[in-house]
């Protein structure tokens, strides 16, 4: 579990092929220095489970799924990646809940730098619109936003808004995100408990035959 509250920003320095996955060396002193085996650490927004690390790296496994799903499977050496440590028991909830299961991936749209804010306009997978709204949470990279502007329900190309302040445009990738960039998205949980208890509650009593 994660909080959406980015610690470090981390480089992936090592991609080698392990099966139809991948295994990532992600550069990140911070988390690498107390990292110890089977962890779970959010690389942009994916939960990943330790498997190796040095004084300031730390390998992970990817399975395919996971790249064909997220947008760590178009990163290369060099990439940089968002970095949160699981948040442990007792924590201050700074963000929201974060669990590091992408539900889809949004293209930058836009991006409106103003003096001290900027905005990004992000498309949104047509499932995954009904899941977001204005002044709710959502995970873009692994980081904990607030929904600044949503589309309308009719619109065929959904899309939503997030003003990042001067912190998140430092202390993020997000800051150096550019029209066409690929970002991991995960929608707020109590938004799917929501969904699927409205689609029972939908279906016939008994269920589908």
């Amino acid at each position: 579990m994660f909080t959406g509250i980015i610690e470090e920003m981390g480089e992936i320095t090592a991609i080698a092929p392990a099966g139809d996955g991948w295994r990532l060396t992600v550069r990140a002193p911070r988390a690498a220095a107390d990292a110890v085996h089977g962890e779970s650490i959010a690389v942009s927004g994916v939960c990943l489970t330790v498997v190796g690390s040095t004084a300031d790296t730390f390998d992970t496994d990817v399975m395919k799924q996971t790249l064909d799903v997220a947008a760590i499977g178009s990163a290369t050496v060099g990439t940089r990646v968002n970095i949160e440590k699981a948040m442990p028991v007792g924590a201050r909830l700074g963000g929201h809940i974060v669990q590091g299961h992408v539900d889809g991936v949004g293209d930058v749209l836009e991006v409106r730098p103003g003096a001290q804010w900027s905005v990004l306009r992000i498309s949104l997978p047509t499932d995954l619109a009904p899941l977001v709204v204005d002044k709710g949470s959502i995970s873009v990279d692994g980081t904990s936003l607030t929904v600044s502007a949503v589309s309308e329900p009719a619109d065929p190309s959904p899309w939503f808004e997030v003003s990042l302040i001067p912190e998140t445009l430092a202390a993020t990738t997000l800051g150096s995100r550019a029209v066409g960039d690929r970002v991991n998205l995960e929608t707020d949980i109590l938004a799917r408990h929501v969904e699927r208890l409205l689609a029972f509650r939908a279906a016939p009593e008994g269920g589908s035959r």
